[in-house]
């Protein structure tokens, strides 16, 4: 594995391991989205690294996937990937972090949204093992 495909690696585990600490907690759901957004964007970075696939400088998921999902052996929602990939990651304020376009993230949305980034994340370590 590339050194730079360990680093994407690691820092998706990190938001894997923010995620676990902030699950359940209805007052952190749009952090959990944030992290998930994180997770999933440097999950799929790290496949693209690997094996040299586009560039990285991409943040948008949806394309993102596009270019790594022959590379993954997961079929993953796409409705729930353009969902993540709206989040309002473009803040101006504080407040705004983690938001959904209609607003917080739901208990329910916020687990489904690390459900699927954990899927992502070690299907991608399993994949490069």
């Amino acid at each position: 594995m590339k050194k730079i495909t360990a680093e994407w690696l690691k820092a998706a585990q990190d938001d894997l391991r923010v995620m676990e600490k902030l699950l359940g907690d209805e007052l952190l759901t749009h952090m959990v989205a944030f992290h998930a957004q994180q997770c999933l964007k440097k999950s799929l970075k790290a496949i693209i690294e690997e094996f040299e696939i586009g560039s990285v400088r991409i943040h948008h998921l949806v394309r993102l996937f596009e270019m790594a999902k022959d590379h993954l052996e997961i079929d993953l929602d796409p409705v729930l990937i353009e969902k993540l990939d709206k989040l309002y990651l473009d803040t101006r304020y504080p407040g705004e972090l983690g938001l959904l376009p209609e607003g917080k993230p739901s208990l329910s949305d916020s687990e489904e949204f690390y459900r699927t980034a954990d899927l992502v994340y070690k299907a991608i370590m399993a994949r490069l093992a």
